[in-house]
């Protein structure tokens, strides 16, 4: 039951990362569970599937919402500029699997949160340095200058909502989901009463057979 139980997390994960990506769902900028499953997935899970199975779902949701939700609202969203844009925000992706590639299942809650929370800054980081270098909207704020880079990062620029509140909006979401599927893993993996109990008494079972075995070659 464990055993299945833990294959059925991760896709219910994806499943609800792919949905909470629909921007009428959360109208938080910045607030999405998409960093806690990159770091999630470095932590749980194997092989090839720690790499295709989030950026697959990214890559799917992404097309989706720029055919669905931000093409049809005007959004350039197909130019050469944003697709390079968008292609760094993958690059933030691969860095928090990476990170995530650090810590162990059996790392402690508090650890693994504090994992989650350091993916989302460094996503928050990497994501705005991006968008002050490439300036895929053409924002007159951002020049090539330190002052401007620090704008970017503290401030943003006009007609959108501070960047610092994309800033709490980041940790929010890559904490808040990070502890909920962190917690349902732990949850799922922890031995009720019962199983620890029939396991002590098949450890005492096996003690009391070792010096039967032993007597019987004797």
């Amino acid at each position: 039951m464990k055993e299945k139980l833990n294959r059925i997390l991760p896709v219910l994960f994806l499943v609800l990362v792919a949905i909470s990506r629909w921007p009428p769902l959360f109208n938080k900028p910045g607030f999405s569970a998409a960093y806690a499953l990159m770091f999630c997935a470095g932590v749980y899970f194997h092989g090839g599937t720690r790499w295709w199975a989030p950026l697959g779902t990214m890559v799917i949701t992404d097309v989706i919402l720029n055919y669905f939700y931000y093409a049809p609202r005007g959004w350039a969203v197909w130019n050469g500029t944003t697709l390079f844009y968008q292609s760094l925000v993958y690059v933030g992706y691969i860095v928090i699997i990476v990170l995530g590639r650090r810590f162990k299942p059996k790392s402690s809650f508090v650890s693994l949160l504090g994992g989650g929370l350091l993916g989302a800054l460094m996503f928050y980081v990497i994501t705005n340095m991006a968008s002050w270098l490439i300036n895929p909207f053409q924002n007159p704020e951002y020049k090539f200058s330190f002052a401007s880079l620090v704008l970017a990062l503290i401030k943003g620029t006009n007609g959108w909502p501070d960047a610092w509140e994309f800033f709490r909006n980041t940790l929010e979401g890559g904490g808040i989901f990070t502890a909920l599927f962190v917690g349902a893993m732990k949850l799922s993996a922890a031995e009720s009463p019962l199983e620890k109990e029939a396991g002590q008494r098949a450890d005492d079972a096996e003690g009391e057979a070792a010096p039967e075995a032993e007597e019987a070659k004797a």
